[in-house]
């Protein structure tokens, strides 16, 4: 059996998981990793995609993150997560029309910033979408 470690994630809405897990799959803004028991220590930012957690009572859990910090340190694994989640409490039809809605805010942005922040936005909902499917 895998040795586990402490994971907790978090967002400012309310504690998501606060148990022990054996490996965790994170979106990295470097790419995805995965985090075990014994792991080094750092600190990473976290862009938009689905976290697969593995725990330590052979239960998967998939949470959709828009970003956040990650933090492996020897007392465990905290993921902060600036929204989050579960992927099985997502609505496919509602992320469809903030999709569409989302497209005509690249389409009406009038600045260059406010461009920017509604193809991010568009991104992160795609993003999502993509996690239903996976």
């Amino acid at each position: 059996m895998a040795e586990s470690f402490p994971f907790d994630l978090v967002s400012p809405e309310r504690q998501l998981l606060s148990e022990a897990a054996t490996a965790v799959v994170v979106p990295g803004t470097e790419g995805y990793f995965t985090v075990m028991a014994g792991h080094a220590p750092f600190m990473t930012t976290v862009k938009p995609g689905v976290v697969q957690a593995t725990l330590a009572n052979g239960r998967e859990e998939r949470i959709f993150v828009l970003g956040g910090f990650a933090d492996v340190s020897p007392a465990g694994f905290t993921l902060l997560a600036e929204h989050a989640t579960p992927v099985s409490d997502m609505n496919a039809a509602d992320l469809d029309a903030r999709i569409r809605d989302a497209e005509e805010d690249v389409k009406d942005s009038e600045t260059p910033e406010r461009k920017a922040k509604a193809e991010r936005d568009l991104a992160a909902l795609k993003e999502a979408r993509s996690a239903l499917a996976g």
